[in-house]
């Protein structure tokens, strides 16, 4: 959600960044693996009990991650790296998730629901965006919802930095992932029952 109507105030800055990595020689896929490098990290400061340098390094990860989507838009995107950002966005959170679960094996449990939960709106998401492309239909390139990538990082923040509630944070987080693939079901079956009629 926040991705979709906030990204016009951030975009100036991740447009400008873009530019001058552009002007350093470097590409899209080489900003993909440096977000992936950073953002795993997370994982590992946590289970160091570094909690702060842990979001940091999440939030700069997640700030790359829009930038280098920038910079495929101003040159020339490969399908490869489309593979590479999905693949190594799942593999970030992922990261944190464990990091959490073996720091507080306690809530182990509630973590792993959410993992699930992830799994199911990821599927959603991509398996509709591919019967849409055979289909045609342009419009729904991009599934938004209640959970975002940004929605996300500031759960995965709370989660972190507040560790007496990591329960009940990681529990909306899972309320919030099911909501939204439920909520993209739903609009896939609105969508792709139009097409079929021939709407």
């Amino acid at each position: 959600m926040l991705d979709t109507h906030a990204r016009k105030y951030v975009q100036p800055l991740i447009g400008k960044t873009a530019d001058q990595l552009l002007k350093l020689n470097l590409t899209a896929n080489q900003v993909t693996v440096a977000a992936f490098i950073i953002g795993v990290s997370s994982g590992v400061f946590i289970l160091m009990e570094m909690p702060v340098t842990a979001v940091l390094v999440l939030w700069i990860s997640g700030f790359l991650d829009a930038v280098d989507g920038s910079m495929a838009r101003k040159t020339a995107s490969t399908p490869f790296g489309t593979v590479m950002d999905v693949t190594f966005d799942r593999l970030v959170e992922v990261s944190v998730i464990l990091g959490l679960a073996f720091l507080y094996p306690d809530v182990m449990w509630a973590l792993l629901l959410l993992s699930v939960s992830i799994i199911f709106s990821m599927t959603v998401f991509l398996t509709v965006g591919a019967v849409s492309e055979k289909r045609g239909v342009k419009s729904f390139y991009y599934q938004a919802g209640l959970a975002e990538r940004t929605e996300g990082f500031i759960l995965f923040s709370l989660m972190i930095l507040f560790p007496s509630v990591l329960l009940y944070t990681t529990l909306l987080f899972l309320f919030v992932e099911v909501f939204t693939g439920m909520q993209r079901m739903l609009e896939a079956k609105r969508i792709l029952s139009d097409t079929e009629g021939g709407g």
